[in-house]
């Protein structure tokens, strides 16, 4: 169900007079009725605002409406979404449920842990399964969603604090998570930027020794202290999150996670990779992998090649299977020329094109309106550097 994100007619109460309109009795009803519904053709949001403020209080048909729109989209991270309760920015900053329970394997064996800027809760459902934890925030309106969110999974024990993590008492918190806000007042903060900061985060391992801190993939990783692990996770292609392991829980320097099977790749010393041109299969390394500087160490596990010293690609002569990357086979390898190129696209009655490119200055939308193609063929073009030079390899999917 689509809807707007303030109903029409109206503003949204504020967010602690939404959730208390929806918890209570009529407004549990309403969330149930609401629940059963996915989408509404387009323009009938309107007419459906309209009837249940017949029936309903204005304030509360508002509250419910924005709040079953947040509970629709909260589908693709959190598998019983339509019991629990969000805002906007709490669920676009929450992990989700895959990643939440991945990290939280990283505390097994502690009987108690901290959430620290718990937010609404999406990192406390993994991280307070079968132990006892302390969920701290400061925003209480997200503290309430959070302890809502943790009985609708039925997760464990929660102790919670509606305070500035900064103000604790650092050296009583048991082993901690924390995941420093990067939005405030709906905005993004700048990149690097958060509350608290990330000087604070890796602080707090002078009291905690035991720490996790959610952070942006885009990190500067020069940013991480010595000793602490940089773990890059990728949701099968997507790259979500990095985490940043303290010493204690560090168990590498740098390590590549492609979710949902689990598969890690981490740092060891080997041999220099070497450098040629392409062979007869091309591999695309996962975001995960080259974010985390991981790329050569994919190579030697595959006995792999790179085909340029500044470009991630990598190749070999033999089927390239990982759950690292993205393999190709190359039927064509040739320097960058979009006469010669457009001719093999047309020689081969190749009508769709997928570009994909790494260390290419060519634009992509301009290439495909000048290779104007007809036909009911397939190709993926692959735009890149081969020693150097401007390359492009006509590729496709491995059978």
């Amino acid at each position: 169900m689509a809807v707007r994100k303030s109903a029409p007619g109206g503003q949204a109460p504020d967010p602690a007079r939404a959730l208390d309109l929806l918890l209570s009795e009529d407004g549990q009803e309403l969330l149930a009725a609401l629940g059963g519904q996915d989408r509404v053709e387009a323009g009938a949001e309107i007419g459906l605002a309209e009837r249940l403020r017949a029936r309903h209080p204005a304030a509360l048909a508002r509250a419910a409406l924005a709040q079953h729109d947040l509970r629709v989209r909260a589908r693709a991270k959190f598998a019983r979404a339509e019991r629990m309760y969000f805002t906007r920015d709490g669920l676009e900053q929450a992990s989700s449920e895959l990643v939440a329970r991945y990290r939280a394997a990283r505390y097994a064996g502690f009987e108690r842990v901290a959430d620290l800027c718990a937010g609404i809760g999406g990192d406390l459902l993994a991280l307070a399964h079968g132990r006892a934890a302390l969920a701290v925030d400061l925003d209480r309106v997200h503290l309430r969603m959070a302890l809502e969110n943790v009985r609708a999974n039925g997760a464990g024990e929660v102790a919670a604090a509606c305070a500035d993590v900064r103000g604790l008492r650092l050296a009583s918190l048991p082993p901690a998570f924390i995941d420093p806000a990067r939005r405030a007042g709906g905005r993004r903060l700048p990149p690097g930027a958060s509350e608290p900061s990330l000087a604070w985060c890796f602080g707090l391992a002078d009291h905690v020794a035991e720490v996790g801190v959610k952070a942006a993939p885009g990190l500067r990783l020069e940013l991480v202290p010595q000793g602490w692990e940089v773990e890059m996770i990728a949701d099968r292609r997507e790259l979500k999150e990095a985490v940043l392991w303290s010493p204690a829980l560090a168990t590498a320097s740098r390590r590549a996670t492609v979710l949902p099977g689990g598969d890690t790749l981490v740092a060891a010393p080997g041999p220099a990779v070497p450098c040629a041109g392409p062979g007869a299969f091309l591999l695309d390394p996962n975001p995960a992998v080259t974010r985390s500087g991981l790329v050569e160490e994919l190579a030697r596990r595959l006995d792999a090649w790179k085909i340029d010293r500044q470009v991630a690609f990598l190749s070999a002569d033999h089927a390239l299977a990982t759950p690292f990357g993205r393999a190709l086979t190359v039927e064509e390898s040739l320097p960058w020329n979009l006469k010669r190129l457009r001719a093999l696209l047309r020689a081969r009655r190749v009508g769709a094109v997928e570009i994909r490119k790494r260390g290419s200055a060519v634009d992509v939308e301009d290439l495909r309106r000048r290779l104007d193609l007809h036909g009911d063929g397939q190709a993926t073009v692959v735009l890149t550097r081969v020693l150097d030079r401007p390359w492009t390899l006509l590729c496709h999917e491995p059978s």
